[in-house]
């Protein structure tokens, strides 16, 4: 086996495909981030792609379509390394594996198989059907931490869930109600609130962080796209009131009389949400952490000490 076919071959392309995925990141869900890499049999990259945004071009695409017209007669000698398994089925794009059997790759490495249940296997065995060679697994702990939201989703059927919040040094989110309001966050930790905001799918909060602050919910601060906003209704919000910015973004309304996993659940299934960021207060943050229905716990501790106020939420 020559050193380009080696192991350690293997993750340093798969390692590049890696890279190459994240360049997706914020603009492709509820697709996953995927990155792909060709080598030519002596070792040589001659092409590299990635998803670049939803309903467009997969990895595989682009990386095909990178490589220069006079090494297009070295694809069927030649290696491709996919973070994900190409897909199998027709969605907005037609099936990754098809184009890949076409082409005639001669080896195929797979960082991950797919979780999507239309998928799960099925490229993987369709590129070995037709005479490549497949390796499954490279770097799969990376592969799988990179689209830890797609993975829910596809796994548990609800969205990936961050919860965040910022502090007091004393662990206040909030001054005590009625009096000035108190902000912790400095230009840097807004620009980087704003990053995380961009690649959640959704952004929650309830009704009496809608009524207190009125917020925007957008992404000002960072490029990519605004999170669909998700509000919990209750009794202090009259529905009719039309006064609030959020409002005006067609947020999806939750029901607080069913089950906070069912309302999950239902953000996933009906309205396609993969990942979502919580940014409530005490109460609803609360509300996740007791139902045990989150993956991350983002906190931005001020060294503000304000003595009094709104409890912060207890992470278990």
């Amino acid at each position: 086996m020559s050193k380009h076919q080696s192991g350690e071959f293997d993750e340093i392309m798969m390692r590049r495909a890696l890279q190459l995925a994240v360049n997706g990141a914020g603009h492709v869900s509820p697709n996953p981030m995927v990155g792909a890499v060709i080598t030519a049999p002596d070792g040589r990259i001659i092409g590299e792609g990635w998803h670049r945004l939803y309903g467009g071009p997969h990895a595989e695409v682009n990386a095909i379509r990178s490589v220069a017209a006079t090494d297009m007669h070295l694809l069927k000698q030649s290696t491709i390394y996919v973070t994900l398994e190409p897909c199998s089925h027709y969605g907005k794009t037609p099936p990754c594996s098809l184009l890949l059997r076409e082409k005639g790759f001669k080896r195929v490495v797979v960082g991950l198989v797919d979780p999507n249940p239309k998928v799960a296997g099925r490229g993987i065995a369709m590129l070995r059907e037709a005479g490549s060679e497949v390796t499954v697994g490279i770097l799969e702990g990376e592969c799988r931490r990179l689209n830890a939201r797609f993975i829910t989703a596809q796994t548990k059927r609800r969205p990936w869930i961050q919860l965040k919040w910022a502090e007091s040094t004393d662990g206040f989110i909030a001054s005590p109600r009625g009096s000035e309001r108190v902000v912790f966050s400095n230009s840097l930790s807004m620009t980087l609130m704003h990053r995380e905001r961009a690649m959640a799918d959704a952004i929650l909060i309830g009704t009496d962080t809608l009524l207190d602050d009125n917020p925007s919910l957008t992404v000002r601060l960072w490029p990519g796209r605004n999170p669909v906003p998700v509000l919990f209704k209750s009794k202090r919000w009259a529905s009719t009131d039309t006064s609030f910015i959020l409002l005006s973004h067609n947020p999806i309304i939750l029901d607080p009389d069913i089950p906070l996993a069912d309302n999950m659940h239902l953000l996933t299934e009906r309205h396609g949400i993969t990942s979502l960021m919580v940014e409530g207060g005490t109460r609803i943050l609360q509300s996740f952490i007791d139902s045990r229905l989150y993956d991350e716990v983002r906190i931005e501790r001020s060294p503000m000490l304000l003595h009094a106020g709104i409890p912060a939420p207890h992470a278990s």
